[in-house]
């Protein structure tokens, strides 16, 4: 039937067909989780398609009288069972926990299917970008007088400055993209604007695929624990050396290279991810639990739409914002 062929139809269905993560297989103590990780993934990846920011929205909209809507409902059932608004609530408030580790697990995948590497050129690129929160700002003088002017005011976020964004008050999108044929988000993690980015920088490291070679980041991981980090790998951090410029050591050509690698790949990447999603001004959503799960699954809804093209023999990451608003 045409609705079994609508674009949303199909990506949800592609998660069915993907390996199973080693960690959400294994039995832990206490009582089996009734629905599946990969359930929950479904109904996060219709609802940040179809712009869903809660559970509520979701079941109103799997409420409506339409044929692709009826199909979609009934892909979110498990042996005939289907969750309560309280079960949906409760899981994916669960979720954006795991979705760092369900990133890092798919990209791998991606990078080993897709093949974006040549031999000796498996390079990485890594940077934070700003994601401006959807509620109102908390000025510093009121934050610490302990006055909130309005309820609007998202009290989970901070504020951060930047050469290129200036101050802006929201959050950080920790991100690590492969740098070759293609850009796949390798890791991610979403933090409050004012972490800084070499505290978080080990734990994407350590979701890199085991043939990473070199590590590109800008001067804010410049820093020795993660050099050291990243040779316990064997892996090679490459950053800007300290100091004025130009440089005249032996290696200055190298990084100059490498450097323009990096600005070639991670920069348009996260101006392309937020141009999808409409998210270059402010997020539709505020609080920490909301951003954490509605952005890192934007960064996995990335991640199988890559893989939706390669099993369509698409062009790889061209026209994915044309397809996820025909979805």
């Amino acid at each position: 039937m045409v609705y079994e062929n609508a674009i949303i139809v199909r990506l949800v269905k592609l998660i069915d067909s993907l390996p199973e993560r080693e960690e959400s297989v294994k039995k832990g103590r206490g009582r089996a989780k009734k629905y599946s990780e990969k359930l929950m993934i479904k109904a996060l990846i219709i609802m940040i398609i179809r712009r869903l920011y809660n559970a509520y929205a979701l079941l109103s909209f799997l409420q409506q009288d339409d044929p692709v809507v009826k199909e979609l409902r009934n892909l979110l059932e498990e042996k005939g069972n289907f969750p309560s608004r309280r079960t949906w609530e409760r899981r994916l408030a669960k979720l954006s926990d795991n979705l760092p580790d369900f990133i890092g697990y798919y990209g791998r995948y991606l990078v080993n299917l897709l093949e974006v590497w040549e031999e000796g050129m498996e390079i990485v690129s890594c940077d934070s970008t700003a994601l401006k929160t959807g509620g109102g700002v908390w000025h510093k003088k009121d934050r610490e007088n302990g006055h909130v002017p309005h309820t609007t005011i998202d009290l989970e976020a901070n504020w951060s400055k930047s050469g290129w964004h200036g101050w802006w008050y929201g959050w950080k999108l920790h991100l690590a993209i492969s740098v070759g044929t293609v850009s796949i988000p390798l890791a991610a993690q979403l933090t409050t604007a004012n972490t800084y980015d070499a505290t978080i920088a080990a734990e994407l490291f350590n979701q890199l695929p085991s043939q990473t070679r070199f590590v590109l980041g800008d001067k804010h991981y410049n820093d020795p624990e993660l050099h050291k980090h990243c040779q316990n790998l064997c892996r090679s951090l490459i950053t800007p050396l300290p100091g004025a410029y130009p440089h005249s050591d032996s290696g200055v050509g190298l990084r100059r290279l490498f450097h323009k690698l990096r600005s070639q790949s991670i920069e348009p990447f996260n101006a392309l991810f937020k141009s999808i999603f409409d998210w270059r001004s402010r997020l539709p959503f505020k609080g920490l639990l909301l951003s954490k799960l509605f952005a890192l699954g934007a960064i996995f809804l990335y991640q199988l739409v890559l893989l939706f093209q390669f099993n369509q023999n698409l062009t790889l990451g061209v026209g994915i914002k044309p397809l996820l608003r025909a979805a």
